[in-house]
């Protein structure tokens, strides 16, 4: 249980009531989808006591940056450079959106039928829960999808917000326009710290940030074994903390359970006997505490091996170039690596595919799900694509449409162990 926080919490002016509401919630659903694992690797104890302590010792962290004259920027999205933030003097956070909350008021401002990672970030804001939001100096926003873009609107008679624009393809006018978007927001931030981007912080923090890169990166790779040391939502529990925990501690933390991890693979041991069913998943990103699709599909024969999602493999898959003389030289990588993305914003988006398909023969996955929150229109839209692309290459797809809500989940459960007994039995069609 986490400790009590209650003099920091009403300083934010979080509703106690709802919070509490919230805290007593979560326990028992992240015992039951983490603590009951069996042959846990050792070192997930450090990120169960960040998750433990997420609205605590994190938030008593930022608040005493803060106080110390620092700045907090918060996200929704990896168009959003966290070097840029770093660089600046700032520090970086995640945003509070993966869990019903706040329903009422959110549809005060915003329609019923809107993507519920939207409705759950302006329910955390506006009923007061999320104590991210209100260590925030800035919300930083973005055009990834015509739904955020408005809601980044209304968002703004709540909060300061500051939205980046994301081009839809991919051209030299686009990028051009991207990196203008870029050299914008550093002077906003500059102007929010007080703080010069300078070459030497800019290249220190792209230092910083691709370390963190590069831990992801290794845990990525130890996944490839049969049997996997680690499981599937472990693995995302680790990409999701990434978004919130201090840079530095988080890079060791994450190389320090690689190196158990690899001993695990030395000595053939993993979370699941060998020739368990691996699979992939695609679409759209998770946000904590939205596990119900991997704790399904673990707990029913499988597992979860890689994931082409931005709480994935697009979060650490590309570095950015430290090279470079100038800050406007490492301003253009930063803008480079970050229309890497192969966001289902873009048009076309052939290479995000071609991607699913080369990850699920790298990491030897039988089958993918493609998941798709409810009204994400960019990933609805654009399975057809993923399934045509991975039927050209003989893979089966489950595509699994849902929100955050329980509702479903036995309905789920029920695809889901269809899918995986067809996968064993060496079927090879489209499960719906």
């Amino acid at each position: 249980m986490m400790h009590r926080y209650d003099e920091l919490w009403a300083g934010l002016g979080l509703d106690l009531d709802a919070h509490d509401r919230l805290l007593k919630a979560l326990p028992p659903t992240y015992y039951e989808v983490y603590l009951k694992q069996e042959n846990r690797p050792r070192g997930m104890e450090y990120f169960d006591f960040v998750i433990n302590e997420i609205h605590g010792l994190r938030i008593k962290e930022l608040q005493e940056f803060r106080q110390a004259g620092g700045k907090v920027v918060g996200t929704f999205c990896l168009y959003v450079p966290e070097e840029l933030i770093l660089a600046a003097g700032g520090v970086f956070v995640g945003l509070c959106a993966g869990i019903e909350v706040g329903t009422a008021r959110a549809e005060t401002v915003l329609p019923r039928n809107i993507c519920p990672l939207i409705k759950s970030f302006m329910g955390f804001k506006l009923s007061r829960i999320c104590p991210y939001f209100e260590s925030c100096d800035l919300l930083v926003g973005e055009t990834t999808c015509d739904g955020k873009k408005k809601a980044f609107e209304v968002l703004a008679d709540f909060a300061p917000v500051y939205v980046v624009e994301v081009p839809q393809k991919k051209g030299p006018r686009d990028r051009e326009l991207w990196l203008g978007e870029i050299r914008a927001l550093a002077a906003r931030l500059e102007e929010l710290t007080g703080k010069k981007i300078t070459p030497e912080t800019l290249r220190a923090a792209i230092v910083k940030v691709n370390a963190k890169r590069r831990a992801l990166k290794r845990l990525a790779a130890l996944r490839k074994a049969d049997p996997p040391p680690i499981s599937g939502r472990d693995a995302l529990l680790i990409y999701q903390i990434a978004f919130y925990d201090d840079v530095d501690r988080f890079t060791a933390q994450v190389n320090a359970l690689c190196d158990e991890l690899e001993e695990r693979v030395r000595r053939g041991e993993g979370v699941v006997p060998p020739g368990t069913p691996r699979l992939v998943i695609t679409g759209t990103p998770m946000a904590i505490p939205n596990w119900k699709v991997p704790y399904i599909a673990e707990t029913s024969g499988a597992v979860i091996v890689a994931e082409e999602l931005c709480t994935g493999l697009r979060y650490y898959e590309e570095l950015t170039d430290e090279r470079g003389e100038t800050t406007d030289e490492l301003l253009a990588s930063i803008a480079a690596r970050h229309l890497e993305f192969d966001c289902a914003c873009f048009t076309p988006n052939l290479k995000r595919i071609q991607k699913i398909g080369l990850l699920a023969n790298e990491y030897r996955a039988k089958g993918v799900i493609s998941y798709i929150l409810s009204f994400c229109d960019p990933y609805a839209v654009e399975h057809y694509q993923v399934e045509k692309g991975l039927r050209d290459r003989n893979f089966p797809v489950l595509k699994v449409e849902t929100d955050y809500s329980e509702h479903d989940a036995g309905q789920l459960r029920t695809r889901i162990e269809a899918f995986i007994e067809m996968l064993t039995g060496g079927a090879n069609t489209r499960t719906e």
